[in-house]
């Protein structure tokens, strides 16, 4: 009975010393990063980036996938019923997990248990511009002319980051500014520089070759401080204490994901967003880089939602 005892328990120590190595060997085939939009935007540009870091970190090729449409909802909808393994992970933003949720009648997927946490990477600042026609210099002496006559802003499209960054304005400063959606930041401005529009809220990078070259006029960025890319530009919290939006991005795993793996994504991602090449390059484009805990990021999703919801109300904003 003691041989027996004695063989039982050494299987049981090598099944465990098996399973231990199993578990270390992840990842021991190529990551797949989804990027729920198109390629060439911003949160592409940051995929592709920290893709090629974590995939050295890891040993392992971290493959993007581009599976745009329906404001992101497609590629985390498929994140979310991937395997939970780890193999599978998604480049989140404030519209896959803080306003689509939110605004979608038909939910997808559930942006907290249908997901499990890996790092918050970047925040991105948006911009508020105006075609230099416009008779205004400062976010209060737009206030001040919007309290007089008619105004219009243009933005992405309904339900962005950027739509309601103009809302979350409008509610701030009080002030009635009729909103006009385009199909994407490029059309929104080419009617802002070409004056069809006198305003818009917009992604930063994509606004800042403009702003440099003086055909865009910008009044505040939407981030708590200055940028160091632009310092000169005025916070908007500046003038309206207290106001603050932000693209972001983060990594998210299907929810049931061991914590192994988890752990071992963290690590990969920290140690690419401590890269001064990566720093360099995130620099470029005024990203603020965060590279935060699971827990963080958890929190963050919660904090983004609470502070959205009460924006997308006021708002009225729904999409099919």
């Amino acid at each position: 009975m003691l041989k027996i005892t004695r063989r039982l328990l050494l299987g049981a120590a090598m099944a465990a010393g098996l399973a231990g190595a199993a578990a270390a060997a992840f990842p021991d085939r190529p990551i797949t990063l989804v990027i729920p939009f198109a390629a060439g935007g911003s949160t592409d540009v940051v995929g592709r980036i920290v893709a090629d870091r974590m995939g050295q970190a890891l040993g392992q090729q971290v493959v993007v996938q581009n599976v745009g449409g329906a404001g992101g909802s497609l590629g985390a909808q498929q994140v979310a019923k991937a395997d939970p393994d780890g193999y599978t992970i998604l480049m989140g933003t404030v519209a896959t997990h803080a306003l689509n949720p939110l605004i979608l009648k038909q939910k997808p997927y559930d942006p907290v248990t249908d997901f499990a946490p890996i790092s918050l990477l970047v925040l991105v600042p948006n911009v508020l511009a105006v075609n230099p026609e416009l008779p205004v210099k400062t976010v209060q002496e737009l206030i001040d002319l919007a309290k007089k006559d008619p105004l219009a802003y243009a933005s992405s499209g309904n339900g962005t980051p950027l739509h309601l960054s103009g809302e979350l304005f409008k509610s701030m400063a009080g002030v009635d500014i009729t909103h006009i959606p385009y199909k994407g930041s490029g059309p929104a401005l080419t009617d802002v520089l070409g004056n069809q529009v006198p305003i818009i809220f917009d992604n930063l990078p994509s606004s800042s070759g403009h702003i440099t070259s003086g055909k865009l006029r910008a009044l505040g960025v939407t981030t708590k401080e200055r940028v160091p890319s632009f310092p000169d530009i005025p916070a908007i919290a500046e003038t309206l204490p207290g106001y603050e939006t932000y693209s972001w991005n983060a990594l998210f795993a299907p929810a049931g994901t061991p914590p192994e793996a988890i752990a071992a994504l963290n690590k990969a991602a920290l140690e690419a967003m401590a890269d001064p090449a990566v720093v360099a390059r995130m620099g470029e484009f005024s990203a603020s880089i965060v590279a935060s805990s699971p827990e963080e990021l958890a929190e963050h999703v919660k904090a983004e939602m609470a502070k959205w919801e009460p924006v997308v109300k006021a708002a009225n904003v729904s999409l099919d």
